[in-house]
């Protein structure tokens, strides 16, 4: 999915998203120490306007330029957030720099070698968090008009067995939505890994 398809998507509608901040985000991290944040394909800008209110210094990095021009409309987080336009699945970030990295929803289809899953692993910090939330495998559904087939993208099942002996599980699981499912949609479920890189 490219830059074009993303800008093209964000312009079909005055706002795309809620403004809210991703339920999962808000349970898992609300427990956290404030420090460094990656937000991975930021979108609009919610969850990483919220970790910036809580304290957090947040890369916010999106493919879509129509997207950032949207998120950083708001004024209350100048100074706590970058946002960065750039396409993570071809570009890592910066190797052990964020206490966080979050990736909400974000397409993380499978590539041979893990290439891009590797770059987000490898820019935990030692004794940082990865979060990886993403719509159960049972709620989506193959789509022959454009291709789409949920059994390309990574799950959580498949990042923790990447992750190896350098990290503590501390969640990997099925649950429920805590937020209502987009219009349109059929996702009552999220599936959720939250990992902690060991010092």
């Amino acid at each position: 999915m490219s830059s074009q398809h993303w800008d093209a998507m964000y312009r079909s509608r005055d706002q795309v998203f809620s403004g809210n901040p991703n339920g999962v985000l808000v349970t898992e991290v609300t427990d956290l120490p404030p420090g460094q944040a990656l937000d991975v394909g930021c979108g609009e800008g919610a969850d990483a306007v919220w970790l910036a209110r809580c304290g957090w210094q947040v890369t916010a990095v999106d493919i879509s330029e129509v997207a950032l021009r949207r998120a950083s409309t708001a004024t209350d987080v100048q100074g706590r957030v970058v946002w960065t336009r750039a396409d993570l699945l071809t570009v890592p970030p910066p190797a052990g720099a964020f206490d966080l990295v979050s990736v909400q929803y974000f397409p993380l289809k499978r590539q041979p070698g893990h290439a891009a899953l590797r770059g987000l692993l490898a820019a935990v910090a030692p004794g940082g968090t990865l979060l990886f939330a993403t719509h159960a495998l049972g709620d989506l559904i193959p789509r022959q008009e454009d291709g789409f087939d949920p059994a390309d993208y990574y799950q959580p099942d498949d990042i923790a067995q990447l992750l190896g002996p350098a990290w503590n599980m501390v969640t990997n699981e099925t649950r429920p939505r805590t937020v209502p499912a987009l219009a349109g949609t059929h996702h009552t479920r999220d599936s959720v890994l939250r990992a902690r890189r060991l010092p």
